[in-house]
């Protein structure tokens, strides 16, 4: 039996595998610019990031100013790339599945691009009316309002709570807020995540065992 009450889920890269594609699609836009980056770059600078900071370290990288319209065309060209490819993280419908606990979802993403990545992965309905953008209340991580924002309006405190995280950003909002955060390491490659992380963990597969040891 687990000590938490209620698990609090990042979306890209935790529950869908979005940021492969997100990110090679910021890496295209932004070397037509002069960025001259590559996807390694973009996981170590943009990853958990706004895209606000995204694009304002590509302009400092291009030393000059970006078209305005950059957002609206990389929210189109990345929208376009999920509904093509984008998977769920391998495990974790069936996580879902056998979770006997509250859950939901708490991501950076605007609402409209969490709602489609989870339909599109057949996952919305485990989230129906538990989604939480940090767009809705302007903050973002390693703010973490979002969090407390989640967990409040589930009915919880933030030490009956568990944050599943895949970004050092996401990891430090969780700790900032006082959360126990579990680091899924699948596409944490260069290390980060277990400096900050309460564990690490690299498949869906093993948290429910993670969640038993740790009661």
């Amino acid at each position: 039996m687990s000590q938490y009450k209620c698990i609090i889920f990042d979306c890209d890269g935790v529950l869908v595998d979005s940021e492969p594609l997100g990110n090679q699609v910021m890496v295209d836009m932004a070397n037509t610019f002069g960025a001259n980056i590559d996807l390694e770059y973009a996981y170590a600078n943009f990853k958990g990031n706004s895209l606000k900071n995204c694009i304002d370290k590509i302009k400092r990288l291009v030393g000059k100013d970006i078209p305005s319209d950059f957002e609206d065309e990389y929210r189109k060209r990345s929208f376009e790339k999920f509904k093509n490819e984008i998977e769920p993280i391998k495990g974790v419908n069936n996580l879902l599945d056998k979770l006997d606990i509250p859950f939901c979802v708490a991501s950076s993403g605007p609402e409209n691009k969490i709602r489609l990545n989870l339909e599109l992965t057949g996952l919305l309905p485990y989230f129906e009316s538990k989604i939480f953008s940090c767009y809705a209340i302007e903050k973002w991580k390693p703010d973490p309002e979002v969090f407390l924002w989640a967990a409040r309006t589930m009915g919880f405190s933030p030490n009956e709570c568990l944050v599943i995280e895949d970004s050092p950003i996401g990891v430090k909002a969780a700790v900032n807020g006082g959360f126990d955060v579990f680091g899924f390491t699948a596409h944490d490659y260069k290390d980060e995540l277990k400096e900050n992380a309460t564990k690490v963990f690299d498949s869906m597969i093993n948290l429910p065992k993670l969640l038993e040891s740790h009661s």
